[in-house]
């Protein structure tokens, strides 16, 4: 596209006439007939916009499209074949952790309902029972519960909190280690394309 605006010239032309004509000096038709005026924009950008306004088909018949309402003689869809060269260090920190965090408490919620349908069903009464019967006989007189609602949740959410160190940490180097070997040996190619 050209930077020049675009130049407006007004032009009469004769009823059942092909061609426009240029009015003469007067202002008044040729031949006496009824003048229809029309005006038209010409591209003041070259050949280049000229050419592309007339298309393959000549000037005045807009060009059909290629892609895939072009017909059946159309190209495919088109396909680009891409390198995944570089991972932001910091973006990945950042995914990682809210993904780890995320992880997390799902994580809690799954232990939770475990833990509700296992204590509905009796396991940890049982548990209990058998750690008390262990701890008299060993000769211990202890009527405490080993497993309660509070050692179950507290176990899990410590281990939900070393998985969200390490789960970030091992995002955050492997991300490192990836950059490292794409500047060696070339990044990840991934080819994608348009759908059919």
């Amino acid at each position: 596209m050209s930077d020049r605006p675009q130049a407006s010239v007004r032009t009469e032309a004769r009823v059942g006439d092909a061609a426009a004509q240029v009015p003469s000096p007067a202002g008044s038709p040729a031949s006496g007939q009824q003048p229809v005026s029309a005006t038209q924009s010409i591209p003041t950008g070259g050949v280049r916009a000229q050419s592309a306004s007339a298309g393959p088909a000549g000037p005045g018949v807009a060009a059909r499209p290629r892609g895939k309402g072009g017909g059946k003689g159309g190209r495919g869809p088109r396909r680009a074949r891409l390198q995944l060269r570089h991972i932001d260090t910091w973006s990945a920190f950042k995914i990682s952790f809210v993904l780890a965090v995320a992880l997390f408490f799902i994580w809690m919620v799954a232990i939770g309902i475990l833990y509700g349908v296992l204590s509905g069903l009796g396991v940890f009464n049982t548990l209990n029972d058998l750690f008390g019967q262990l701890g008299s006989a060993s000769g211990s007189k202890s009527t405490s519960n080993v497993i309660t609602p509070g050692i179950v949740l507290g176990g899990a959410a410590v281990i939900g909190a070393i998985n969200i160190i390490l789960m970030t940490a091992l995002c955050t180097v492997g991300t490192f280690i990836y950059n490292m070997c794409a500047d060696l040996v070339g990044g990840l190619e991934v080819t994608l394309s348009e759908r059919d």
